[in-house]
């Protein structure tokens, strides 16, 4: 007859994949992995005959800019990236550009974001979203993140002043925003929606893309996105005049005549833009990527849901927030450790092991950054912060604790499309021995 001890400690240790028994890497063990994993730029992967074509068409009719150039044949890539874009993301209109940064700015201009203009954002996000906030002449205000590492939305309405004008709701990582709160707060107080897409490329928010959501959306084609042509950038709205609007803002101030023609009668004049125009090198690569997007979102979730499931049963295993499971890319699996301690030991392990694992990247906690802090701007008479409301505001970690400590405790592996199933399996192998040795320690 077995022990009753002993049975019980074979079958915890067949609970957490023989985790009990084997020796991390790090301490001298067996790595999972001989030749460590490595997850890899997205869109590059899947370059191939189509993006190849859509340049050389380029190439042969010698017009490389969107609006005219040799001959007669007109230039056509990005004026078709731009339609079967705003289908994809089910939108009226969509503005191609030349970054996520540009796509911002030019929603902003669009949204008339300017000097006295307060616009609320998450503390952890990238570089552009607060930049371009300042470049408006407008005022950063930040809310802090929830476990979803998206702005929280039980912080937002303590933010709202009378200059409130709009709310970033960003997608970071792969994980949509919880929008339906945080469109419910908008209506509320009469406040615009800007969806900032630049870091979840096709996914979805109950069964709708991320963009299509609030007033205006915004996406960056660069090249850690899903589909990329190294840069390039979209503006996506179900609004005319906001469309027309952007669109004269990325090209000087006028509306050429085939945005004219989308927009119908123009109700807008002439105003100071800038050049955000998208060539149509850029559109034909994009073209190609567009329409292989929905098969590298495919692939992706299915490697992230196979991750899940295999490590689902550890016990207490507690994963990132997702506001919505199905409509998340998967762009990586975070757990929470519960501290920084724990965070450093897993991903020394998992390295070890030969499987990549990371903190939460691809932004930034931007109030805790010095020029932040400084309020830096490009001229000391900057608008932004030479307010009463602009000096008073005070920036720093005192403005976001949450938000470090939330990312602070959380690690995770970072999921790629081309990923085999075993590839998956070794991910999967590799968190089930080394999760339960981290949180024993």
């Amino acid at each position: 007859m077995v022990d009753r001890r002993e049975f019980l400690g074979a079958a915890a240790a067949a609970a957490l994949g023989g985790a009990a028994e084997a020796q991390l890497a790090l301490d001298g063990g067996q790595p999972v992995r001989q030749k460590p994993l490595h997850a890899d730029y997205w869109g590059p992967q899947y370059y191939d005959e189509k993006e190849r074509q859509e340049l050389l068409e380029v190439l042969e009719t010698g017009r490389p800019f969107r609006w005219y150039g040799r001959g007669k044949q007109p230039p056509m890539k990005v004026a078709t990236f731009e339609k079967e874009f705003a289908a994809r993301m089910q939108t009226r209109y969509a503005l191609a550009v030349t970054s996520g940064t540009g796509a911002l700015q030019c929603a902003l201009a669009a949204l008339q974001v300017g000097p006295g203009d307060e616009v609320i954002l998450p503390a952890w996000t990238w570089h552009s979203c607060f930049n371009t906030i300042v470049h408006a002449g407008a005022l950063p205000v930040f809310a802090e993140i929830d476990e979803s590492f998206n702005i929280d939305p039980s912080d937002i309405e303590s933010k709202i002043t009378p200059a409130t004008k709009v709310i970033m709701a960003v997608h970071l990582q792969g994980t949509p925003a919880d929008l339906d709160p945080i469109l419910k707060i908008a209506r509320k107080h009469g406040i615009r929606v800007l969806e900032d897409c630049a870091q979840a490329v096709g996914a979805d928010y109950k069964g709708k893309p991320v963009g299509s959501h609030g007033d205006i959306g915004i996406y960056s084609l660069q090249l850690n996105k899903t589909i990329t042509a190294g840069e390039g950038g979209a503006v996506v709205t179900n609004d005319p005049v906001l469309f027309e609007r952007a669109a004269r803002f990325h090209d000087l101030g006028g509306l050429r005549a085939l945005h004219e023609g989308v927009v119908g009668k123009p109700q807008l004049d002439w105003f100071f833009g800038t050049n955000f125009r998208m060539s149509e090198f850029t559109g034909g690569v994009l073209l190609a990527q567009l329409r292989k997007l929905d098969i590298i979102v495919g692939a992706v979730r299915a490697n992230a849901r196979r991750v899940y499931e295999g490590v689902r049963d550890l016990p207490g295993i507690r994963f990132r927030r997702q506001p919505d499971p199905a409509g998340e890319l998967g762009a990586a699996v975070f757990i929470d450790f519960g501290d920084r301690q724990r965070c450093d030991r897993f991903l020394q392990a998992m390295r070890a092991e030969g499987v990549p694992a990371s903190r939460p990247s691809g932004s930034v906690i931007l109030p805790t950054l010095p020029h932040v802090i400084k309020k830096v701007t490009l001229h000391p008479n900057w608008p932004s912060f030479t307010s009463e409301r602009g000096r008073a505001i005070q920036y720093g970690p005192q403005c976001c604790p949450r938000t470090i400590d939330i990312l602070g405790r959380f690690a995770g592996v970072p999921m790629d499309p081309k990923y085999s199933e075993q590839d998956c399996q070794d991910i999967i192998k590799a968190i089930r021995k080394v999760y339960p040795a981290v949180m024993r320690a």
